[in-house]
């Protein structure tokens, strides 16, 4: 069973590893392993989501999803957005850019490098609006209670997460912006070009979000009429079919899918550039991680074991914010790429363990580790949160 879920992306990881080794060597090799650690570190959560509505969609549907919808992530979000960005914030064209990236690799990071502060403050609030939003929201299931519980009473104020992400910016464009990094080792100022990348970010967070939202309320209401449909027919004695509600439901969620899939994409990109500036290793590592996404996806809707393990969106997320606070330090500070990769993979690991702790300290009292609600499962979150 694993195997055959995961067959392609073993295939994939080894001819991306190998491919790495020939064009940069074992450096090259670590820094498309942790790329890939990282996109599936981050976009685990985005899997355990896209399988539980994957589940209401028909055998067709799902077909979509993991064909048409991979090309979509791997070749487009992860292999052609990385250049898109390079491109618009070094102003160079896609051609040029890709073609720069191969043959004249020393002016490629100049221009790279010069134009890192306006990426950073770009992904930096992207991805720190992802975390806030997160943080800031009122949940049953508390990983760092003594963190999130506080937060989650005070996010209730509207707009606090845009508010305070406004506040990190201004404070990085003001502490790291005045003296960035340029090409040759001296500094310049770019408070305006941070400020106007980081308004970006937020920008499109927000459109991103709202995109998301517009296609999950769809979804409700088409759900909403499947249901009045069906209680409509038994109650006339007619069989239920549903076939043309069901079409337009499904239709929407590949929609709303394609959405999510692309926000969670767009973090994995830009947490690679706090890693690597190469084209060629972010495509390697980001597209080996796309291919475990999918896969993990795919077990998680034939298996559906994975969603016992409750606190790992919490460490995805607190990954996120990590990435997003490097970012914006590396503005005017020069970071080690392991450090940054290994920080999210250690945050996983944790949620991972204290999720282990949970489910057994749920099994010795007797409840379920699905059922976080009743009395054994509040119990065992007392004893086995962080």
């Amino acid at each position: 069973m694993v195997l055959k879920t995961f067959g392609w992306s073993f295939a994939v990881t080894a001819l991306g590893l190998v491919a790495a080794f020939f064009y940069g060597g074992w450096h090259a090799f670590g820094i498309v392993a942790i790329l890939s650690i990282l996109e599936i570190s981050l976009s685990f959560d985005n899997a355990v989501i896209n399988a539980g509505i994957l589940k209401k969609m028909n055998a067709f549907w799902q077909r979509i999803f993991l064909t048409i919808g991979i090309l979509i992530a791997v070749f487009g979000m992860r292999l052609v957005f990385p250049v898109v960005i390079v491109a618009v914030s070094a102003q160079l064209g896609p051609i040029e850019a890709i073609d720069l990236s191969f043959n004249d690799p020393d002016r490629y990071k100049e221009l790279v490098t010069d134009a890192h502060p306006a990426i950073a403050a770009f992904g930096g609030m992207f991805l720190l609006m992802i975390f806030l939003d997160f943080i800031f929201e009122d949940r049953d299931i508390q990983w760092l209670r003594w963190i999130e519980r506080p937060l989650a009473k005070i996010g209730k104020v509207d707009m606090l997460s845009v508010c305070v992400a406004l506040v990190v910016l201004l404070v990085s464009a003001m502490t790291f912006a005045t003296h960035a990094h340029q090409h040759g080792g001296g500094h310049v100022d770019k408070t305006s070009t941070v400020l106007l990348s980081g308004i970006a970010g937020l920008i499109t967070y927000l459109i991103v979000g709202g995109l998301s939202g517009f296609f999950e309320g769809k979804l409700e209401e088409e759900e909403e009429r499947e249901q009045e449909a069906e209680e409509l027919a038994k109650k006339a004695g007619k069989p239920v079919t549903g076939v043309a509600l069901a079409g337009k439901a499904a239709f929407f969620l590949f929609l709303y899918l394609e959405v999510l899939d692309a926000s969670f994409s767009f973090d994995g990109v830009i947490g690679a550039f706090a890693i690597t500036n190469e084209i060629v290793l972010m495509a390697l590592g980001l597209g080996i991680g796309a291919m475990y996404v999918r896969s993990l996806t795919v077990y998680l809707v034939r298996q559906g074991t994975l969603d016992d393990y409750v606190y790992l969106e919490h460490g995805a997320h607190y990954a996120i914010g990590a990435l997003a606070v490097i970012l914006l330090v590396t503005i005017q500070y020069e970071i080690n790429e392991i450090i940054t990769g290994l920080i999210g993979v250690v945050l996983i690991g944790l949620s991972f363990w204290s999720s282990l702790r949970r489910n057994k300290a749920i099994a010795a009292l007797g409840g379920s580790s699905g059922d976080a609600g009743g009395s054994a499962g509040s119990k065992a979150e007392v004893h086995s949160g962080v």
